[in-house]
């Protein structure tokens, strides 16, 4: 559908005509200016005037029209597209701690880091999430948004995909992640009981400023359901210079925090030693969040004003070019040579 966006601008349509039809012209009062070779430029000028000529007038009028055309913002509305929407908030907070790099994990039958295989089940997860809005917080020494709340899981996903070991930091700051995800969902006004946390970590909180517990309390104050995952905690592999080398279990994690930090938010903690599980607890998760199965149809809309505001740039080049063609600069004429430019 053909629609304009600003369509009062068509009422300037007449203004023109309107100048022209009920306002005199400026009377001569005074000498402003006095050329002796004005006559030579004078009579070319009056007798191509853009607007003694029929031709001319037609283009001025087809000048204005396009103007006026493009300012009222053509656009074409295309048909509607159903989007669901469930109106919940949700937040991932990934360990990006040097203690991710443990490939401890499997993909397809080879040995991958934690934080790989975080990023492998994380991205269908998160794009079933349609109609949720998402976001993602990198945490290691110190936390940091590396997406704000967004419908956009594109780009959620393409972040957590290009984000690598250590960039965050080698510790790990489990409250301090708890409370950025507190806070930017306060900011983005968030009903209490519609914020979902999914915390993931291989550790136990050694940085931050926040104590892991006493960010739960503050998440459980503002209705932010935490859901912790524990990662690894099997066999570590290790590269040296005669290949993998298995010495033997990786440093336990603090399970009876990240499941007092769950069950202190009504959530749930979840453990996860390979990829299958943590497929899983994702599973269970969506079982526990499901999507609602609310509606809302968006149109796309497509602007249009470049098209008349080309045509007006075709038209205002063409009456340059025949004024160019049709005006002899420099043709002597008899008599003075002296004029005047009044005002």
């Amino acid at each position: 559908m053909l629609s304009l966006a600003w369509p009062w601008i068509l009422l300037f349509a007449p203004l023109p005509w309107i100048v022209y039809r009920f306002l005199r012209p400026a009377e001569a009062r005074c000498s402003a200016l006095r050329i002796p070779f004005f006559r030579e430029f004078s009579e070319p000028v009056s007798e191509s005037s853009l607007s003694s000529r029929p031709g001319q007038r037609l283009l001025l009028s087809c000048l204005w029209c396009c103007l006026i055309l493009a300012a009222a913002r053509p656009q074409w509305t295309g048909e509607p597209d159903q989007v669901s929407v469930s109106g919940r908030d949700m937040m991932l907070a990934v360990d990006t701690s040097g203690s991710m790099k443990a490939e401890d994990m499997e993909i397809s039958g080879k040995p991958v880091s934690r934080l790989a295989t975080v990023k492998h089940v994380a991205q269908d997860f998160i794009a079933r999430r349609k109609g949720d809005r998402v976001g993602l917080i990198l945490f290691g020494t110190h936390a940091y948004l590396q997406t704000p709340i967004s419908l956009d899981l594109n780009t959620v996903n393409a972040l957590l995909q290009e984000s690598a070991i250590g960039i965050a930091g080698e510790k790990t700051a489990i409250g301090d992640a708890i409370g950025l995800a507190v806070k930017k969902l306060r900011e983005a006004n968030t009903a209490p009981g519609d914020a979902v946390l999914i915390l993931l970590t291989d550790g136990t909180n050694t940085a931050g400023n926040i104590n892991p517990l006493k960010a739960a309390e503050l998440a459980d104050v503002a209705g932010l359901r935490i859901y912790t995952i524990g990662i690894g905690g099997g066999h570590t592999s290790v590269n040296t210079g005669f290949g993998q080398r298995v010495p033997g279990p990786s440093p336990e994690l603090d399970e009876g925090m990240l499941q007092d930090i769950a069950e202190r938010t009504g959530g749930r903690y979840f453990r996860a030693t390979d990829t299958r599980t943590l497929e899983e607890i994702y599973e269970l998760i969506d079982a526990y969040e499901p999507i609602s199965e609310d509606s809302l149809y968006l149109r796309p809309v497509e602007e249009l004003f470049l098209w008349p505001l080309l045509l007006a740039m075709a038209t205002a080049s063409c009456m340059i070019l025949h004024h160019a063609i049709g005006t002899p600069v420099g043709r002597k004429t008899h008599g003075s040579s002296a004029g005047e430019i009044q005002t």
